[in-house]
């Protein structure tokens, strides 16, 4: 039975079902039990967004207050997930990846590879990306390249809460590592969540709209961005198709080359900066494996190569907006930007 969930509460109630089927899932990380069992203290502050608040009353023992120190959290879930446990680890935002990369690229990522296939690291390593937040240039990055460039990691991007449930479910049940990133300003959006479990599997990428005109590819907030300059260009007479990757590693190419075999046409849009990211990969692929179907040059639209500003009015300005987004599918209909 489906009924309305944001993807906060999505995620917890994933976390939530998990822990109920498999006593061996545990989660960690910073203030995600707030000092519950200490003198003084009877509810949990559920990390930094709310988001695993109440579960530690329905499941005491697999929820671990941790130290300031994602190094050492991060570095004890990998142990933990190579010796019979299944450890979610929150990381407040992927900015904090650098604290505990080393664990992360050259530990958990290479396990599998290193041992002949025989090493097993079911970890999940949940962080919070993207600007829109007003958190400034350490708090707001869009990391994901840098994660779907390392072989032996599984990187998944939801862009809504049914999606959310589906996908945490699987990175939990999977077998290898699994770096979930949750945009900060998808949180409180609201989606059609079924109440049982279920499983959404990686490499699936989602048609979020169909379209004959264009397509876009894209992941995480750019999805409900691009779905609003698809409306505007319906307008216009342009039909857009809208592909919603899910997840980034692996990567659902396929699906890709079908829409633009169809369309002819590609923007590919990406909230992280424009070197070597998602929009630029994607594009390189489709130029190398799909060009004989290319109607027009393939546009990006990204944020520009800088940090993400503190100000406002210019974070406004350094995310993709659906206004960009037009712009560029107008472009590669070979039209002027209006």
């Amino acid at each position: 039975m489906a009924r309305t969930l944001s993807m906060m509460a999505a995620i917890n109630e994933a976390l939530d079902q998990e822990m109920s089927r498999d006593p061996t899932v545990v989660v960690l990380g910073e203030d995600i039990v707030g000092g519950t069992g200490s003198p003084g203290e009877d509810d949990a502050w559920g990390g930094a967004m709310g988001v695993t608040k109440g579960l530690i009353h329905k499941h005491p023992g697999q929820l671990i207050d941790t130290p300031l120190s994602e190094s050492a959290y991060i570095g004890a879930a990998i142990g933990a997930a190579t010796c019979g446990l299944r450890p979610v680890a929150e990381l407040m935002f992927i900015d904090f990846m650098g604290v505990c990369l080393d664990q992360i690229f050259n530990q958990a990522a290479k396990f599998r590879y290193m041992f002949g296939g025989k090493a097993e690291t079911p970890v999940v390593i949940r962080a919070t990306c993207g600007a829109g937040f007003r958190a400034a240039a350490q708090h707001s990055q869009m990391l994901t390249p840098i994660m779907t460039h390392i072989p032996g990691l599984k990187v998944v991007c939801p862009s809504n809460a049914y999606d959310t449930k589906g996908l945490l479910i699987q990175s939990i049940r999977d077998n290898d590592p699994v770096i979930f990133l949750e945009h900060k300003n998808l949180y409180d959006r609201e989606t059609d969540v079924p109440e049982e479990s279920y499983a959404i599997p990686f490499g699936e990428a989602n048609i979020a709209r169909e379209g004959r005109d264009v397509t876009i590819v894209t992941y995480g907030m750019m999805v409900p961005y691009s779905l609003e300059a698809s409306e505007t260009l319906k307008s216009e007479g342009i039909d857009v198709e809208v592909i919603d990757l899910r997840t980034l590693s692996p990567i659902d190419l396929d699906t890709v080359f079908e829409s633009v075999e169809m369309t002819g046409r590609l923007v590919c849009v990406d909230e992280a900066n424009p070197r070597c990211s998602i929009a630029s990969d994607v594009a390189a692929a489709v130029a190398q494996d799909a060009f004989g179907s290319l109607k027009g040059p393939v546009a990006m639209v990204t944020a520009p190569h800088a940090p993400v500003p503190f100000s406002s009015a210019l974070e406004d300005l350094y995310i993709p907006s659906p206004e960009r987004i037009a712009e560029a599918v107008r472009r590669t209909m070979g039209e002027r930007p209006s």
